[in-house]
């Protein structure tokens, strides 16, 4: 029988705080495929603390080890990048079922839908733009020699061509040919140079659906197990793909407001855009999606993951096959 997360959550705790912690108002949040994210109080004489658990559940679909992901968070703390506050991080997995880390919760919205919603009923589409503009630059004026040393690199290849072998790799990897993938990849290896090189602490999947948003705007940037050492228009480009506009498809950051806002925001606090390497990575990240869903899919089909919401990823490779070709089919870096 599967141990009771709260039970593992107050043995962990106790033992940290050195003192006994009663752990209430246990409840689970959405999180996706990959992970959970359980909400709870944690109760001692002295203090309760509204906290999350983010947990692994299995080691096959784990990205990136989760001290090295909590060490991403503490890292964009510091640049001042908001993030939920880090407390403490556990690899043994014999207290909830798998690694995790504890953050503090920050009430909000994380929904895409309810997000939009909240955005639109409050006006701040262009205020939470800014804000993730600004935060972009932040996090990209971090020396790479900070990141965590799960992020650091070996070899010599550029962020273009890590990005490309490892999209050769994973179209190779998928069970059925994807000719649409195919031609995408074959335009993004044609026009690789026209990507300057450079290197940047970035978060790899900040899109509506990592943020939390109230209605101040942004309260919170999540899922930092995407972050790695790469080009900073990857970051830019990778909020701006229609997938993650949840239908509001004229906006083209997030649903909720124009390119312009993100980018006049960006460069006002230090960041330098180019927009063809933009273009060049939003193609990317088109593709880069679409892989991924179909390798969901087949994380489902093998057995290796089994779960509904991987196993209706595969529903979706049309519509990033389709936003992939009106992107190679126009020449506006929209």
């Amino acid at each position: 029988m599967t141990r009771p997360v709260a039970e593992g959550l107050a043995e962990f705790l106790s033992e940290q705080l050195g003192a006994p912690v009663a752990i209430e108002n246990v409840s689970e949040a959405s999180a996706g495929a990959r992970r959970r994210n359980v909400l709870f109080d944690s109760v001692t004489r002295s203090a309760r603390l509204e906290l999350v658990a983010s947990i692994t559940p299995s080691a096959a679909i784990l990205l990136t080890p989760t001290e090295t992901e909590a060490g991403s968070l503490r890292l964009a703390e510091e640049a001042k990048v908001p993030v939920p506050h880090v407390h403490f991080v556990c690899t043994d997995s014999r207290y909830v079922g798998g690694p995790f880390f504890l953050s503090t919760r920050v009430a909000g919205e994380t929904v895409p839908r309810r997000v939009l919603r909240l955005v639109e009923r409050e006006r701040i589409g262009d205020r939470l733009a800014a804000q993730l503009g600004e935060a972009f630059a932040r996090l990209h004026a971090v020396p790479t020699a900070r990141a965590p040393a799960g992020l650091a690199l070996s070899g010599d290849a550029s962020a273009v061509d890590r990005a490309l072998a490892a999209m050769r790799t994973q179209l190779d990897s998928l069970w059925q040919p994807a000719p649409a993938l195919a031609l995408g990849l074959r335009w993004l290896e044609r026009e690789a140079r026209i990507v300057p090189p450079r290197l940047a602490f970035t978060h790899g999947d900040l899109r509506n659906g990592n943020i939390i948003v109230d209605a101040s705007g942004l309260r919170a940037v999540l899922d930092w197990e995407g972050a790695h050492l790469g080009d900073p228009m990857e970051d830019l480009a990778w909020i701006c793909l229609r997938t993650w506009r949840f239908g509001a498809d004229a906006r083209e950051v997030g649903g909720f407001a124009d390119r312009s806002v993100l980018i006049d925001a960006y460069t006002r606090a230090g960041g330098e855009f180019d927009a063809r390497a933009f273009h060049w990575w939003k193609i990317l990240g088109t593709m880069r999606w679409g892989i991924g869903l179909a390798r969901q899919a087949i994380g489902h089909m093998d057995g290796s993951v089994p779960s509904i919401v991987m196993a209706a990823s595969g529903r979706r490779v049309a519509e990033l096959e389709f936003d992939l070709l009106m992107l190679l089919g126009s020449l506006d870096t929209r």
